[in-house]
């Protein structure tokens, strides 16, 4: 079964959302829409004269519309809520889910493992211009780490040099061809034997600073639950970039606030910032091969193209909990151009689809299949809203007004704004325009189809490191961290 997921999990996305849409087609068309109506018109202040429709779309349509949404959203809240029970009730899962909370309070009880310590990885492939600022947010941690392990990948800059006169120690990789997952199955392989179960490990990117109660509020979380594995980070976008800076950031802005509102049970461990208890990371590697696909002993799926998407499902299959609390922010690079873009997110999309179809329909896969299918409706649904006002505006001599329609714009131009106000005047003033950020969303929603054709195709993916280039100094960081 988990080799059909595999190789059609491209072709199963298509036809699930292609049946949302058939559902979607019947409903209008069983409403009978008449063929010809006559809008209104209206004259304001006896000069101009307005056309409108003030018909509603027919109830059968909103009714079937309404329902598929709302049965969409209870399969994936429930599947979520009663997983989340069996893992920490059923004694069942004790044996089958080896990160269960219920397994890892029994193995626990009694047993005082010591102070939690954090250990620091970041994977770093030629990154001596953004690593300094990265190294400085670690520094100015109100509960500074442990250790501070520089994890050098064949690196033809000054990396190196770089880590260790910032006191940070560095390891250096050996013949690694698996870009960041192998360079850190490396390190891990040397590590993870000497740790406790209360010794944590925080995996963070070269081009990241952490805010300075990051690490403080891990250890608080990792203190209080000890069934707890993972402590996630909240990203957020750096400054900069113009325009297309500000619509990632407005995207990670929305993201956040999804996070909060769920009250930290988060979707993906971001490889920008999570903190693992040192149990999780073994516990992934000795069910590598059997339970969760990958290598026996390797912490890493190295075939995957996203390693934090693809580790957090692992640690989920094993029963792990997990959380990314609002006092975790980090602070990651954008992509500074459309082609950069493009390629993070078509590898993205790719890495989520092979992740998929490596783990096939799971209760833990659940919502990351309705994601995927939300996406792909998504996609249907915007794009047939924008031929449809093309086509409206070539055939029509004057322009008709819908106060329906503009009544459901308006409310999700209010919705636009509200879920990126903390991010300034910039953000509100680019997400009430709402246009522009639909034009991104057709953006990413092309390399979405761009990735589940090439994935259904067979098409081998590749994607290259970015290096870059920091705009902002030590200095610059320390100051906005005070």
């Amino acid at each position: 079964m988990r080799e059909f997921f595999q190789r059609f999990v491209g072709l199963l996305v298509i036809l699930v959302v292609l049946a949302a849409v058939a559902v979607l087609v019947w409903g209008v068309d069983l409403s009978h829409p008449e063929s010809i109506w006559q809008p209104e018109r209206l004259t304001l202040a006896g000069a101009w004269t307005v056309m409108y429709n003030a018909e509603l779309p027919p109830p059968r349509v909103l009714g079937i519309a309404l329902a598929t949404a709302i049965a969409f959203v209870l399969i994936v809240v429930i599947t979520e809520r009663t997983v989340s029970r069996r893992y920490r009730r059923t004694p069942l899962e004790v044996v089958k889910r080896s990160l269960a909370p219920k397994a890892i309070m029994a193995r626990s009880r009694g047993v005082f493992a010591g102070e939690i310590t954090v250990t620091v990885l970041i994977p770093a492939h030629n990154e001596e211009a953004s690593l300094p600022a990265t190294l400085a947010s670690l520094r100015l941690q109100e509960r500074v780490p442990d250790r501070v392990i520089v994890v050098a990948d064949n690196c033809t800059d000054d990396t190196v040099g770089v880590a260790r006169r910032s006191g940070a120690e560095v390891f250096e990789t050996q013949g690694n061809t698996h870009k960041k997952g192998g360079a850190l199955n490396q390190v891990l392989a040397r590590e993870l034997p000497h740790m406790g179960d209360n010794d944590t490990v925080l995996v963070m990117d070269a081009d990241t600073q952490l805010s300075p109660g990051f690490l403080a509020t891990a250890v608080q979380r990792f203190t209080a639950d000890r069934a707890l594995m993972a402590v996630g980070g909240l990203f957020r976008g750096e400054a900069g970039h113009g325009v297309l800076g500000q619509f990632q950031r407005n995207e990670y802005f929305r993201y956040q606030r999804e996070i909060e509102r769920r009250e930290g049970r988060v979707f993906v461990l971001t490889g920008t910032g999570t903190v693992f208890r040192s149990v999780a990371l073994r516990e992934v590697a000795n069910a590598r091969g059997s339970s969760i696909p990958g290598n026996l002993g390797e912490v890493y799926d190295t075939f995957a193209l996203t390693e934090d998407n693809e580790l957090t499902i692992a640690i989920k299959s094993l029963g792990g909990l997990m959380v990314s609390p609002r006092e975790c922010q980090v602070t990651t690079e954008l992509m500074p151009t459309w082609r950069m873009l493009w390629a993070q997110r078509l590898r993205w999309q790719r890495g989520a689809l092979e992740n998929l179809g490596a783990y096939g329909v799971t209760p833990q896969t659940v919502r990351y299949w309705a994601q995927q299918i939300a996406i792909g409706y998504g996609v249907f649904a915007l794009f047939a809203y924008f031929a449809l006002m093309f086509l409206m505006i070539a055939a029509m001599d004057t322009w008709v007004w819908f106060p329906f329609w503009l009544g459901i714009g308006l409310v999700f131009a209010v919705e636009r704004v509200v879920t990126v106000w903390r991010g300034g005047w910039r953000a509100r003033a680019l997400a009430v325009l709402v246009f522009p950020e639909l034009v991104y969303d057709c953006f990413l929603n092309l390399a979405f189809l761009k990735g589940v054709f090439e994935i259904s195709l067979g098409r081998v993916p590749t994607w290259k490191h970015v290096e870059h280039r920091s705009e902002r100094s030590t200095s610059a960081i320390e100051q906005e961290a005070r």
